[in-house]
């Protein structure tokens, strides 16, 4: 497996709520977010989010496209995103969507990580090419 890691910039915009039946809703939400670091790249991230009556439990699914370059390969993937958040306790995955890279980052294999600090915004991505298995 390879590693990058470094800081990304994400600007968040509401999206009509999203009917789910019997009068409720999730909430939907696009980010734009811009990766620096040997991941030089865009993305689009469109979420899907519900809470429950119990504070401190929800959770949210996103796909999100990448685009961009990654350690000088140029290209673009798909990554999907599965939050949940039980009384306070949260995990979060992120796993890149199997046969979405394209260009030179077709056969792309892996998952990032996430961590908010201090209000900056932090990756790990820790990846692999299917050729390299």
């Amino acid at each position: 497996m390879h590693q990058v890691k470094g800081e990304f910039d994400v600007n968040r915009s509401a999206q009509p709520e999203l009917d789910m039946g019997d009068g409720t809703v999730a909430g939907h939400h696009r980010f734009d977010k811009r990766f620096h670091g040997e991941l030089d790249a865009t993305s689009v991230v469109h979420m899907l989010a519900v809470g429950t009556q119990v504070p401190g439990s929800a959770a949210y699914v996103a796909i999100e496209r990448v685009t961009g370059s990654l350690q000088g390969r140029k290209g673009a993937f798909y990554l999907q995103h599965n939050g949940v958040m039980e009384r306070g306790a949260a995990t979060l995955s992120l796993t890149v969507v199997p046969d979405s890279g394209s260009d030179e980052l077709t056969g792309l294999v892996g998952a990032m990580a996430i961590d908010i600090t201090d209000g900056k915004h932090f990756y790990r991505f820790d990846y692999r090419f299917a050729e390299e298995a």
